[in-house]
């Protein structure tokens, strides 16, 4: 194996279409495309996903490898989101990947997405510093709640994990009820600083490890619907303390949680990974526990919270130098899981 090593990589799994070229542990580029069409819709709609993505992939592997001033013919492998994700959308990536790693005659190398966010922290400019095994990484997103033991680049285990709504899907359906546009989860974040958490709202109550955000959504909504009925102003009239009551109890019912994880497993090296990772609230708290508790905090850049080809480069880069290719056999996975 030569000294520097060049992967291309390919994200899909939503409606971002991404492309990176990482040189060992650094990135040399990392081209984002978004999708603003699912603005109007309020949510992600499959179909128009796949398609954007059909029409970005090619102009985003372009920049990527301009950016990074290598032509093709310098990668030593391609990478690509297996999943999970949006089937329609991870086919895109997953067709593309194979075809170029088969016309190179280079190695291909799938990547699960969920094991992507948390490698990130491994990128050389991801953190000040670098987490060592083992640690437990707190991966919060759209899709995915979780609590998570990594021993190992490729050996995790689930220590928790939501038993239905995911956090960021409690954010922006509390930002539709609020009449905020998709996607809320930034806008909450943004008007939370402005206001006071003086409003309450029940934390779940779920054993061990383990979250619930449904019934979360079903009180915010019940408490709007009451307030909105005694004043049809109440919500623009105290929209920052609602979004900071909001966000106070998600960062109390996360830490909670996260507190627990440590105390029963003794390790004190925590991580955040995933696209609501990049919550100012959740972020202060977990820099509050490392002064009172004396962990170890690893907060990644935002740049590589949201989902990114980056994390999906730095974990096909630790996959390549385990010689852990994938055959052109390989297949997307829409439900493809964390400890797989």
């Amino acid at each position: 194996m030569s000294d520097n090593v060049y992967i291309l990589a390919i994200e899909s799994s939503c409606d971002d279409t991404s492309a990176a070229v990482i040189c060992n542990e650094q990135i040399l580029s990392n081209i984002v495309a978004n999708q603003d069409i699912h603005a109007q819709y309020g949510g992600v709609v499959p179909e128009l996903a796949s398609r954007a993505h059909q029409q970005n992939i090619v102009p985003v592997v372009a920049a990527a490898l301009k950016k990074a001033n290598i032509s093709k013919e310098q990668l030593h492998a391609i990478a690509f989101t297996q999943g999970p994700g949006l089937m329609g959308s991870l086919l895109v990536g997953a067709s593309f990947a194979k075809s170029m790693a088969l016309g190179l005659n280079i190695p291909l190398l799938a990547i699960n997405h969920m094991q992507a966010h948390i490698l990130a922290h491994f990128i050389d400019d991801a953190n000040d510093k670098k987490p060592t095994f083992p640690f437990i990484c707190l991966t919060i997103s759209g899709g995915h709640t979780q609590i998570i033991k990594i021993s190992d680049y490729f050996t995790m285990e689930v220590l928790g994990e939501t038993i239905d709504d995911a956090v960021g899907e409690a954010y922006d359906k509390t930002a539709k009820i609020l009449g905020l546009p998709y996607p809320g989860g930034p806008l909450i974040d943004k008007y939370a600083q402005l206001g006071k958490p003086v409003f309450k709202f029940t934390k779940p109550k779920v054993k061990e490890h383990h979250f619930s955000f449904s019934g979360l959504k079903t009180g915010i909504l019940y408490f709007i619907q009451k307030q909105t009925k005694l004043n049809s102003n109440f919500v623009k009239e105290h929209l920052h303390d609602i979004c900071a009551s909001v966000q106070n109890t998600i960062a109390e019912i996360l830490m909670d949680k996260l507190k627990k994880a440590v105390a029963s497993t003794d390790i004190k090296q925590v991580a955040i990974a995933g696209g609501v990772s990049a919550n100012s609230e959740i972020r202060n708290r977990l820099l509050q526990a490392q002064k009172h508790f004396g962990w170890t905090c690893y907060i990644p850049k935002f740049e590589y919270t949201t989902d990114n080809a980056a994390m999906i480069a730095i974990t096909a880069y630790q996959k390549y130098k385990l010689g852990n290719y994938s055959s052109q056999a390989v297949t997307a996975n829409s439900r493809l899981k964390v400890d797989a």
